[in-house]
């Protein structure tokens, strides 16, 4: 159990006058945890949740399934196992905060994610508790990173970024979008990851795709070439984009190349503690006009167990929460990505990078490749 975030999500209860916060989401669990349980991000109903309670101290709840996984990762903590297809995990649920002092207590859920049919079980089965909703107030504790997390996610970006590099480096014209996939899949594990989310592998005309994944297609002379892939350790995560040409650059590309890139530093330029997210974006939206790009909804967001988390560098910083700006902070972990999909040239373009907010401004954690011109594929 990670100590420190149990810690400040303490303060955070203080504040909220909370007993006890629930984190039920796969990335809130992990937070507070500091490991996934391994099948509850795939199968919705396998509930594992982290009950962290004001005073500090925490239980841990989860499916048999994963007893042993989460016993090994949290030996010392108190554990309630549900069985599947045999209890309603919802009653072991209400037996265990009742076992826990929190009966009649006021309790922050993810409400946002806990399905509602077992949350009014939950209700029913604890009809003098108060539950309120905590997804903002652990979102915004999520935003600003410790030193640990800052490390790890430095080492997943240069991770993912050299696993691209040296797919891209692998293929030639007449490989195929498949063959990139297996370089890069078998690099993001020699490279140290335990995952990866979200490879996307988009060449040609499919470069103007947003999220797709590798196919049969093989590369041509003059294809725009999009790799992005998301490497993954204890849950966190970092997403890298980058964009080549397979032997020569088709018309138009190098000119928006060099918008995306003139964009990219400017971002880099601009980013420091209280810097406006909306004026970024509106900054970034303002350079894509200079050459008829279609504007896109935004460049940046938060990132760490989550592969998109507050707040955006876009036309709605704060998620579910439209026409209210966000100020960057220090220590944020921020993904951004200068793009245009539908460039008007029958090609896509991306470049996307991981940077930290210092004190100061800001520093590129997915610094092994030089994206200041595009990537040659033979």
């Amino acid at each position: 159990m990670r100590k420190d975030i149990l810690q400040r999500q303490a303060v955070a209860m203080a504040g909220l006058g909370l007993d006890a916060i629930i984190a039920c989401s796969p990335e809130n669990f992990g937070y507070a945890a500091g490991f996934i349980a391994p099948s509850q991000p795939l199968i919705r109903h396998r509930h594992a949740m982290v009950i962290a309670k004001a005073d500090t101290s925490a239980a841990l709840f989860g499916v048999d399934m994963e007893e042993s996984t989460i016993r090994r990762q949290a030996p010392d903590t108190d554990l309630a196992v549900w069985r599947e297809f045999h209890d309603d995990p919802m009653a072991v649920l209400a037996s265990q905060l009742t076992g826990l002092g929190l009966a009649k207590g006021r309790l922050g859920i993810e409400m946002d994610y806990l399905p509602a049919g077992d949350f009014a079980r939950l209700q029913a089965l604890l009809p003098q508790a108060q539950f309120v909703a905590a997804e903002q107030t652990l979102s915004r504790l999520r935003q600003i990173k410790t030193p640990e997390e800052i490390a790890l996610l430095r080492r997943l970006a240069r991770m993912a970024d050299q696993a691209i590099a040296d797919s891209l480096a692998a293929v030639r014209a007449g490989d195929t979008e498949l063959d990139i996939a297996a370089v890069l899949t078998r690099r993001i594990y020699e490279l140290g990851a335990e995952n990866f989310k979200l490879m996307i592998i988009a060449t040609g005309e499919r470069s103007q795709l947003p999220n797709v994944g590798p196919t049969d297609r093989k590369l041509q002379r003059g294809d725009v070439c999009r790799v992005e892939i998301f490497a993954v350790i204890n849950g966190y995560q970092a997403g890298v984009c980058r964009t080549a040409y397979v032997q020569e650059a088709p018309p138009m590309a190098e000119a928006i190349w060099q918008l995306l890139v003139d964009c990219k530093y400017r971002i880099l330029d601009q980013v420091k503690p209280g810097a406006s997210c909306r004026a970024i974006y509106d900054d970034f939206l303002t350079r894509l006009k200079t050459m008829d790009l279609p504007p896109i909804s935004f460049v940046g967001h938060g990132i760490g167990l989550h592969l998109h988390e507050d707040p955006y560098i876009g036309e709605t910083p704060l998620l579910g929460r439209p026409g209210v700006d966000a100020l960057l902070e220090a220590n944020m972990v921020m993904g951004f990505e200068p793009l245009s999909y539908r460039t008007g040239h029958g090609f896509g373009m991306q470049n996307k990078d991981l940077l930290l907010v210092t004190e100061t401004g800001a520093e590129l954690l997915s610094d092994h490749t030089n994206t200041d011109c595009l990537i040659r594929i033979n």
